[in-house]
């Protein structure tokens, strides 16, 4: 059931991702006045915007019911993973497995523009086709300074968390918690968000060092996974990493940031529970 939620939260995903790529099609927004304006798609586009939300909103809600009726029967109980601290969703209510199924979505879309953030800071003013692309799906925060991308994550955790703690809290969920505490809550969720980054460093430099042994041509996605790996491993480059045609250097950075991870989950999942 676990892979089922992960499967359908990235077809949720891709739904989002159409939507956006819809509202930035310069093609449905030119004018005839316009040199782009006066070309036009030889098939008809049949889909509008709202469609791909209102299919999105459906998936939510079909998912939520099929939760609801067959996760019981499977003994199976829906756990929304939030890095320092995991909420536990019973299926006896249909409601609850409706908040289950919006906020995993949710925590899905999140983990995905975090990730954005990550190439934002790191590929800065970086000349690549992909960077242009993750830049443009990011929006205007990726015009903004690092310090703020750095802060963003912790200030829109605790908004959402003053929010949806009462509301876990009346479901019976989660602990009722003073308003500080739901704000220190709400901080520490947000640094913890970071921790996905290591998922995806391990992932970027683990493509790095299959390129760098196997020639798996040219293509522009190859080219974005060396310059990320390139930028992430340069604090390293000045150690003696490389023993002949061998570079270790990808490798201890992996080490070093699952450590740092490891590390930092630890302190804050200790923390969070004196909270």
């Amino acid at each position: 059931m676990s892979q089922i939620d992960l499967i359908l939260n990235l077809a949720g995903l891709l739904l989002w991702l159409n939507w956006r790529s819809a509202r930035l099609d310069a093609l449905t927004k030119a004018t005839p006045a316009t040199l782009p304006g006066t070309l036009r798609r030889a098939p008809p586009n049949r889909f509008k915007l709202w469609h791909f939300l209102a299919a999105l909103g459906a998936l939510l809600i079909v998912r939520a019911f099929f939760y609801w009726q067959i996760g019981g029967a499977m003994n199976w109980v829906a756990r929304l993973n939030l890095e320092i601290t995991s909420i536990p969703f019973m299926n006896d209510f249909f409601r609850r497995m409706l908040l289950f199924s919006v906020l995993s979505f949710a925590l899905t879309l999140a983990c995905f523009y975090l990730w954005l953030i990550f190439f934002a800071i790191v590929n800065r003013d970086k000349d690549d086709p992909i960077q242009k692309l993750a830049r443009l799906t990011l929006g205007k925060p990726s015009r903004w300074p690092n310090w703020i991308l750095f802060l963003l994550p912790s200030l829109i955790a605790i908004v959402v968390w003053l929010v949806l703690s009462p509301l876990l809290a009346w479901m019976g969920l989660a602990h009722s918690a003073s308003f500080m505490h739901r704000i220190g809550q709400g901080a520490l969720l947000g640094i913890g968000s970071f921790l996905t980054w290591k998922y995806l460093i391990g992932a970027i430099l683990g493509l790095y060092l299959l390129n760098s042994y196997i020639y798996l041509g040219k293509h522009p996605l190859w080219n974005f996974v060396n310059l990320t790996a390139k930028q992430i491993m340069h604090p390293f480059r000045k150690l003696p990493l490389e023993i002949g045609k061998a570079d270790f250097t990808p490798v201890l950075t992996i080490v070093i940031v699952f450590l740092l991870a490891e590390g930092l989950q630890r302190g804050l999942v200790a923390i969070y529970e004196r909270l």
